[in-house]
């Protein structure tokens, strides 16, 4: 492991803006709270293998309805991320070291909740030499073993700091599903992401398909961030020129007033003109409505996008 001196926490001023007003949210993205037994079960086993999820740590709207059907995003790599996203309501800091036990209890979690599909993701782990690229390879291998008819999807960091070896190390894992998120459109990075890199990020996915082209990649952004449709519709040509197979557009929900504003709730006409433009450029699956998040409903998309591939193929 290296030291790079990273700071306690991030610097409020800098990492978000302090006087937002959180704009009332439109009814089509307005959800129940968590209540079913299936909810209660989730979170149960959580805490018994002694694992975190996105779900809670991003305040995900649909946790309610994901974890009533057992479908929690587990995260690896601890609670604390080295990046300051301003989106983002991950804590910022410096993390523990990592827990070589969490692969087993990731695994022993995913066969007694019983899934058919899982979602594994991780908070940026900047201090570590390989990003953390072997702790998910470990982890995907472990799952392997101990649930080997649950499909893998991994939503990862993008290694910004490692060499080129760090992304063979969790290809060779084979994860049924490479996914990356892009987050945003290039021209508010250094505002919304300014610790990463649009087009590191996007070479990243294309050499996982120059890696293993059978491999399925994933991404995704968010919008109600300010930018404008034409700078989306660039993103979609973007990706389809890195082979990315899946894109997931979502409306970004602003976690505290401390973070970044959002600047218009995009309307459900709007997203389905995306929908429409994506498959038009080729996508072989597309997720794009406001509640969209990256692991919502990933199981099913994943028989689709499985399906979309045969059909191509088959020249369908």
């Amino acid at each position: 492991m290296r030291d790079l001196n990273i700071p306690e926490q991030r610097h409020p001023e800098k990492a978000h803006r302090p006087d937002n007003a959180q704009p009332r949210k439109p009814d089509w993205i307005r959800v129940k709270a968590p209540t079913s037994e299936g909810y209660r079960e989730t979170h149960k086993i959580m805490r018994d293998h002694g694992l975190t999820t996105v779900c809670e740590e991003a305040g995900c709207p649909n946790v309610g309805e994901c974890w009533s059907q057992g479908h929690a995003t587990m995260m690896i790599m601890g609670e604390i991320c080295t990046r300051g996203c301003t989106f983002c309501n991950v804590a910022t800091g410096k993390p523990d070291v990592l827990d070589v036990f969490e692969p087993g209890r990731v695994a022993d979690a995913v066969k007694k909740l019983g899934l058919n599909h899982v979602v594994i993701t991780s908070v940026d782990r900047d201090d570590v030499s390989d990003g953390g690229a072997d702790h998910f390879a470990q982890t995907i291998r472990a799952v392997r073993h101990r649930a080997p008819d649950t499909t893998i999807e991994i939503l990862t960091p993008d290694f910004l700091k490692c060499d080129d070896s760090a992304l063979e190390i969790v290809v060779e894992a084979k994860p049924d599903v490479f996914n990356h998120n892009l987050e945003t459109v290039p021209g508010l990075y250094p505002e919304v992401r300014p610790g990463a890199r649009y087009f590191h990020s996007l070479r990243l996915l294309q050499r996982v398909k120059e890696l293993d082209p059978s491999m399925f990649t994933k991404s995704g952004i968010m919008v109600g961030l300010g930018e404008d449709k034409q700078a989306v519709h660039q993103v979609m040509d973007d990706m389809r020129a890195a082979d990315i197979d899946f894109l997931t557009i979502g409306q970004y929900l602003q976690p505290t007033p401390k973070h970044h504003a959002v600047d218009r709730f995009v309307t459900p006409e709007e997203f389905k003109s995306y929908e429409k433009a994506a498959f038009g450029k080729g996508f072989l699956m597309v997720s794009a409505t406001p509640l969209t998040r990256s692991s919502y409903h990933a199981g099913d998309d994943f028989a689709q996008l499985r399906e979309a591939r045969l059909a191509k193929l088959a020249g369908v």
